[in-house]
């Protein structure tokens, strides 16, 4: 949704500031700042620092998973552990609550409804994002996997950029929950018991790796959590029980990440496809 914002701000008349630091040095940036959080959590702090001075930040909320404080209010955390930093507004990662953020803020930065509505007219056609084409669910000689995690890890290159070549480079075809339709996900979601009761960020976790697990093509899944994200492994085995295929927690710590774990699961689901073959 970076876009959809930063295309209605300037058409209210904001400057709109970029990070003057690559996503790597943002990263180690809020690592320094906040050397104990999970990786999205100092990325975005990192984001927010090389920014220099702005009079507020927007930023996307994600949805939260049971105990998940920064989930539950990253914008009023960030302040209390980091001195200095400027307004925090925490806004929708897209979803039918976009328009109605987008006028509340366009209404406190001009105090003109006309304007606000003329600025809702032009980005409405982003709102909805780029098309999302289904994916490729097999792939010859590679065993098929869904990768499965909060969309704010698995959606940037910095943080899971490695894992797709990684896997690829063991025979094992990824297919990543985060770029699947959430519409598809939700109504996938709603198959949940107690489903309405279930926090929004588990329900993505479920509905992603309930709806790829259902898939023939897909042998097992590799649930992926933040290293220091003790809400989110504890959601991902939640899922896991709830699966009847092969699953491997992977706890992701930026370039230090072992991935010495995921060959041994590669040759447990191909000595399965095996077995399976011979039966």
């Amino acid at each position: 949704m970076r876009g959809y914002w930063s295309a209605f701000l300037r058409e209210l008349g904001a400057d709109v500031a970029e990070p003057q630091l690559s996503d790597a040095e943002a990263l180690a940036l809020g690592q320094q700042s906040l050397s104990g959080e999970p990786l999205p959590v100092q990325l975005a702090l990192g984001r927010i620092l090389a920014l220099g001075r702005v009079d507020a930040v927007l930023l996307p909320q994600p949805p939260a998973v049971a105990g998940d404080a920064w989930g539950e209010a990253l914008t009023e955390l960030l302040p209390r552990r980091i001195s200095g930093l400027p307004q925090l507004i925490p806004v929708p990662d897209g979803g039918a609550e976009l328009e109605k953020a987008a006028t509340e803020i366009g209404l406190r930065l001009t105090h003109n409804a006309g304007r606000v509505r003329l600025a809702l007219d032009k980005v409405r056609p982003l709102a909805a994002g780029p098309k999302v084409a289904a994916p490729v669910l097999s792939r010859a000689s590679f065993s098929t996997v869904a990768v499965i995690g909060p969309r704010s890890l698995l959606s940037e290159d910095i943080l899971a950029g490695e894992l797709r070549p990684t896997l690829e480079g063991l025979g094992l075809h990824p297919v990543f929950g985060s770029e699947l339709a959430l519409s598809d996900v939700l109504s996938r979601a709603e198959r949940m018991e107690n489903a309405a009761k279930v926090p929004a960020g588990e329900r993505e976790l479920f509905g992603a790796a309930s709806l790829l697990s259902g898939k023939s093509a897909v042998r097992g899944l590799v649930l992926v959590a933040s290293k220091h994200d003790g809400a989110h492994q504890a959601a991902l085995k939640r899922v896991a029980a709830k699966m009847h295929k092969p699953t491997l927690l992977l706890e992701l710590s930026g370039p230090e990440t072992d991935f010495s774990a995921l060959a041994a699961f590669r040759d447990r689901l191909t000595g399965l496809a095996t077995a399976e073959e011979q039966a």
